[in-house]
């Protein structure tokens, strides 16, 4: 039976189509995904991601423990609030799963995995935590509400104090501070600025009653799938897992070879540099009609690849895709679709940012 967020009556309130994510019933719209992809983009709108793992590491050693388990620098981590978005690795280079960490103190640090990873996400950093003495609290008494758009921040300011108005306004990109209770972070999954707040489970319907008569609209996965991907946002499960590394997955921003840093991974990692990895993320267009879906076989120069995630990009008014694909020159690219190799153009992602196509997007 799939778990519920305490948000779960609230949306069914609202009349959100329900579906089993990651083993949790959680809303894929209330009533048009498009038109909630549209808000996000334009005004402001909300989701519930509850179902989200979120981690209190504490001990006088999480620091050394974090700098040896994900493949990111925690050590750029110096000011509390200030958060980190990383790759967890295992010994072949492989992401196990990729999650935010915060910098609380200098001996509590906050990690927020995903729904669908958090079994085996919990028993790794167990088992890895274990040398380090270090205790570790699944915050279930902490509901998530991600408010995203270029009205979003504005929204929630309105509803904090003006004490807490004040320093969550003040957050940088990446950042995160205690208000009125609630742990605020600037960030999100949509491309769009926003917060992503924490909020005690006994708050979480009413904050969200609050949002909403503050005008913000509510969301389902299916608006925050098309938002990420054309943010360029990689999805676990889809984008990158254990078979592939994250310079196979484009992630080489979230490698960090420090010297003297010996994280789970990294031997593979350096040797996988050093040799130049087999395997690349693309971006692709399709300007004729159709839909790029996951699983589609692509055609390249290089060989072949395969669509991780695709979709129809309600911004753009086309059909985007991220593909895995043979290193080297791509050349012109096709992709099968339905037994019909179809011409993709190669662009670079991210494809929207700022709520307008990226250079060279649209031909």
């Amino acid at each position: 039976m799939s778990k519920k967020t305490v948000l779960n009556d609230t949306h069914r309130a609202l009349g959100a189509k329900m579906v089993d994510f990651g083993g949790w019933d959680m809303p894929i719209n209330y009533g048009s995904q498009i038109e909630e992809h549209h808000h996000v983009r334009r005004d402001a709108g909300m989701f519930d991601v509850s179902h989200m793992t979120i981690l209190d590491l504490r001990g006088d050693k999480v620091r050394p423990f974090l700098r040896q388990l994900v493949a990111n620098s925690v050590d750029k981590l110096q000011k509390p609030g200030k958060a980190l978005y990383a790759c967890m690795l295992d010994a072949n280079g492989g992401v196990i799963d990729d999650l935010i960490v915060y910098f609380m103190a200098e001996d509590f640090f906050r990690l927020v995995v995903n729904a669908a990873t958090r079994d085996k996400d919990l028993a790794w950093i167990t088992a890895q935590a274990a040398p380090f003495g270090i205790t570790i609290q699944e915050r279930r008494d902490l509901a998530i509400v991600a408010v995203q758009g270029p009205n979003a921040r504005d929204k929630v300011l309105g509803l904090l104090s003006p004490e807490a108005a004040q320093r969550a306004g003040k957050l940088g990109k990446f950042v995160a501070c205690e208000a009125d209770g609630l742990f605020v972070a600037r960030t999100g999954y949509t491309g769009e600025d926003g917060f992503e707040v924490m909020v005690p489970e006994a708050q979480a319907v009413e904050f969200w009653n609050r949002l909403l008569a503050a005008g913000v609209k509510p969301a389902g996965l299916g608006a925050r799938d098309t938002l990420r991907l054309e943010a360029g946002m990689a999805l676990y499960g889809q984008d990158m897992d254990e078979s592939a590394t994250p310079y196979e997955a484009g992630l080489a921003w979230t490698v960090a070879l420090d010297e003297g840093r010996a994280f789970t991974g990294r031997e593979k990692l350096e040797a996988q540099k050093a040799a130049g990895a087999a395997r690349q993320m693309i971006g692709l267009v399709l300007d004729e009609k159709g839909v790029l879906r996951h699983g589609q076989q692509v055609f390249t120069a290089a060989g072949e690849g395969e669509i991780l995630s695709g979709t129809f990009s309600p911004t753009l008014g086309k059909a985007i895709a991220l593909a895995r694909v043979p290193a080297g020159e791509v050349g012109a690219v096709e992709v099968d679709i339905r037994g019909k190799r179809l011409p993709v153009r190669v662009v670079k992602y991210p494809f929207v940012r700022d709520g307008a196509a990226q250079p060279g997007v649209l031909a």
